[in-house]
């Protein structure tokens, strides 16, 4: 309804939750005589890099510069941390679902959060919040300022999962066509980018771990203990996630290893077979060198069979070679 009024603004949604599972839109116009009702809460959801966020965010928001330039800063990491008078500030990360983007180069989603408001700020889309406003739309989605903050971070770590199962199996077709074949060498080059691509994601999960367990010792009053309950089963989830992203790096080097000890093995074959051939062909080589030389004496020289009894002489100690082999069991 507001959308295209709010985004000459740098606001993206903005909603006043009524406390029962719905949610109705405001426009920037309407916020600074905005009057909450008994069990609403406002929720604002900011382009981080319009202009008019920065401004609005100084001016008008209420908070302090310190919480401001956390809220702005350019580069962050996953973080809690808790401020004066019950506020809450919380830096988390989701899965890049934007068109052409790499889904572990992770976006970032500041969070400002008190007892009834929140203030969270994106730099680019975020699939969670359109899931989150959706089940707002459909009278399904959180009745307070906490339940969003955590159906929030639910949404985002449902993208993980997605994630997460798509690089296991991707192992697995790797494992399955190796197993199946013992001639056939895993995808090296895919290889390689899943590890990359679940070290990214290990980068900015494990810290989020950390916040989602500190976040169930919260002893905010507005974080209910039935709250503290669902943080530490998000907790739980991402520990499971981060274990899979750790398996899955270990198979990724099992399968490397194997790919490495099976070229071994080929090279080794194939550098035995050029020594067999050189140790077959040494004696005929010299001999034949011997032979060759232009001086005076040589055996069979004025002989009209000597070339005969030459040849019959490098087969006998081929066969000899082959059978003195075949005894060593190198052949």
């Amino acid at each position: 309804m507001y959308e295209e009024d709010n985004a000459q603004w740098g606001l993206v949604h903005g909603f006043v939750l009524d406390g029962k599972g719905g949610a109705h839109a405001v426009a920037r116009e309407q916020l600074d005589a905005l009057q909450l009702e008994e069990g609403q809460s406002l929720w604002l959801h900011w382009d981080r890099g319009h202009p008019q966020t920065q401004s609005w965010l100084r001016r008008d928001s209420g908070l302090n510069e310190f919480a401001c330039d956390l809220l702005l800063e350019e580069n962050t990491r996953p973080r809690a941390l808790p401020l004066p008078n019950d506020e809450l500030l919380v830096f988390l990360r989701g899965v890049n679902l934007n068109p052409g983007a790499e889904p572990e180069d992770m976006v970032s989603v500041r969070i400002f959060a008190e007892a009834r408001r929140i203030i969270s700020l994106r730099l680019r889309p975020l699939r969670a919040t359109e899931d989150l406003i959706d089940r707002l739309q459909a009278g399904k989605g959180p009745t307070t300022a906490s339940e969003l903050v955590l159906q929030l971070s639910d949404y985002l770590t449902d993208k993980v999962e997605d994630l997460v199962s798509e690089l296991s199996e991707l192992v697995d077709d790797q494992e399955e066509k190796v197993d199946n074949d013992e001639r056939a060498l895993p995808d090296h080059g895919l290889l390689l980018q899943i590890r990359r691509r679940a070290a990214g994601l290990r980068r900015f999960l494990s810290p989020q771990r950390d916040i989602y367990a500190q976040l169930t010792r919260s002893q905010l009053p507005w974080l209910t203990h039935e709250d503290g309950l669902y943080w530490n089963e998000l907790n739980n989830r991402l520990l499971r996630y981060l274990e899979e992203l750790e398996l899955t790096r270990e198979r990724i080097g099992l399968l490397l290893e194997a790919e490495n000890r099976r070229m071994d093995l080929r090279m080794n074959r194939i550098m035995f077979r050029f020594g067999i051939i050189t140790c077959v062909f040494l004696p005929m080589s010299f001999l034949t060198g011997l032979l060759g030389i232009n001086v005076g004496g040589i055996p069979g020289a004025d002989s009209s069979y000597g070339f005969l009894v030459a040849c019959l002489l490098m087969v006998l100690i081929g066969v000899g070679q082959w059978l003195l082999f075949r005894r060593l069991r190198w052949l």
